[in-house]
């Protein structure tokens, strides 16, 4: 009875009454700066002012010319709090879940709940799923960025970890894959006549043939000529699907020549992707060096051969990670259109770790890097490039440092396996820009929670017996983030 006298609502208990308050994730969200960070992003949501668009209408005196959609719409529904948003991205990819996995789990999950502001448990989705696309859209690659910035600022206010251990950073790159089918000849060339169909179809441009049996058919048996290393099959195969889509192109833009420009430009894109699709199966190179492309929907997949015996091929958009040399807090992470060569991306690197960096005053100073960066200090003026080429001329330190330097690597491992960094399914270059952030900013709160952790079991061992003290850092370790204990008073200690 109590308890019920306590909350506002007669039918319901509070969330803070329902968890452990000590649970890392309770003492985070107590933590975070939410209204700086709501602050932050604020301008991005306002309401924008809409130019409209002319059309003709009709009146009692004939043709009139009227402007329609323009000003300010108060139509639509109310918008989620932002709060509630911005912690289901930082569960999102703090925990490894999906858009549809995120809001069935907090529905379920009360801890999750406080976390995002509420105050009474709600056993319903707090969103649609679709609403997380919208809202990554609008924050754009500045509100992620914004996010990621929020995690290193709480880091550093609750002194988990020192400012002068920013200073200096590891910086590495590896590949996000896009979430793309292997590229093959065969798929490719299947895709691009199915395409050529579906547009012509679109635009009611009526086809001699569309090939389409034969056309499955040839990708199916030049799957198993390939697996059969049968490859003088295979090649015939592939040869007999170009001339198919060859012929389809040709036809096509012989049937639109009397058609409107209008329809031309609807099928103008698809013709474009399958010539270069027709173009580069040919078995040479490209003329013009123009890069090939590796995914219909996915035109800004790279191709990437780091030598790796089980990996050869890696087809995705290359990332810059920035770490701290200690305690491995992530304080930068890019993706960077194209296959630039490393070194070529670590003026851009640390120019975004130094705009993450400066609510707290702190500028990186030293970046230990691999010999795949040599080369590149007279483009980062300032800044001291450590790297094993320098091992000759370097002092105690820095061959600590150089020593330190293969730190981010299980950083990167826990990025892909553990924060959605391993396939990339967010739409075009944007997407990739701001799946690599958002990643990042899910690795850090997971850093926080078991920093949270330790703070708090570090003030507890302080007064407890020895076998006991022992006792709770193997529970810490098989259970980082269960739970946060808190020291107890000096009383309950000596009864």
């Amino acid at each position: 009875m109590s308890a019920m006298s306590d909350t506002a609502d007669f039918f319901r208990s509070r969330l803070d009454q329902m968890i452990e308050l000590r649970h890392p994730l309770a003492v985070l969200a107590s933590r975070m700066p939410w209204q700086e960070l709501e602050a932050n992003i604020a301008h991005l949501f306002a309401k924008k002012v809409r130019a409209g668009k002319d059309i003709s209408d009709m009146d009692l005196f004939g043709g009139v010319a009227k402007v329609v959609g323009s000003g300010v719409s108060p139509a639509g529904r109310p918008r989620l709090p932002l709060r509630l948003m911005i912690s289901l991205l930082y569960l999102k990819h703090a925990f490894n879940e999906s858009d549809e996995g995120v809001v069935e789990r907090w529905a379920e999950t009360p801890t999750w709940q406080y976390f995002s502001g509420l105050d009474y448990f709600e056993h319903r989705w707090p969103c649609d799923p679709t609403a997380l696309v919208h809202f990554r859209k609008a924050l754009g690659e500045e509100g992620v960025e914004a996010l990621l910035q929020q995690t290193i600022h709480v880091a550093v206010t609750l002194k988990l970890i020192a400012k002068s251990a920013l200073s200096t950073v590891i910086v590495d790159s590896t590949i996000q894959h896009k979430a793309i089918a292997y590229p093959t000849d065969s798929k490719m060339l299947e895709t691009a006549r199915s395409k050529l169909v579906e547009a012509a179809k679109g635009q009611g441009i009526e086809l001699k043939q569309t090939f389409a049996k034969e056309g499955s058919d040839l990708a199916r048996r030049a799957g198993r000529y390939a697996h059969a290393k049968q490859y003088r099959r295979m090649r015939r195969t592939i040869r007999r699907q170009r001339t198919i889509v060859g012929r389809l192109q040709r036809e096509i833009d012989r049937k639109l020549s009397p058609l409107g420009q209008a329809v031309r430009d609807a099928v103008d894109g698809t013709l474009t992707k399958a010539r270069r699709i027709f173009d580069q199966t040919k078995g040479k190179k490209v003329k013009g060096g123009a890069p090939k492309l590796y995914s219909w929907h996915a035109p800004e997949v790279h191709c990437f051969s780091k030598g790796k015996a089980r990996t050869p091929f890696e087809f995705g958009a290359k990332v810059g990670i920035a770490v701290s040399a200690k305690g491995n807090l992530v304080v930068g992470a890019r993706a960077f259109t194209g296959a630039p060569f490393d070194g070529h991306t670590l003026h851009e690197q640390i120019e975004q770790a130094t705009v993450l960096m400066q609510d707290i005053g702190v500028k990186p100073t030293t970046a230990v890097v691999d010999l795949g960066y040599r080369g590149v200090d007279a483009e980062n003026p300032g800044l001291t490039i450590t790297h094993r080429g320098k091992a000759k001329s370097l002092d105690a330190q820095g061959i600590k440092l150089i020593k330190r330097r293969n730190a981010i690597e299980p950083v990167i491992g826990h990025l892909k396996a553990d924060h959605r960094m391993d396939r990339c399914h967010l739409k075009g270059e944007l997407g990739d820009r701001l799946h690599a952030v958002l990643c990042a900013a899910g690795y850090n709160i997971r850093w926080l929670l078991r920093a949270i952790a330790r703070k708090g079991l570090k003030a507890l061992l302080r007064l407890l017996p020895a076998a006991v003290a022992n006792d709770l850092k193997l529970l810490l370790a098989a259970h980082p983030t269960t739970f946060m204990p808190v020291a107890p008073s000096k009383a309950s200690v000596a009864a």
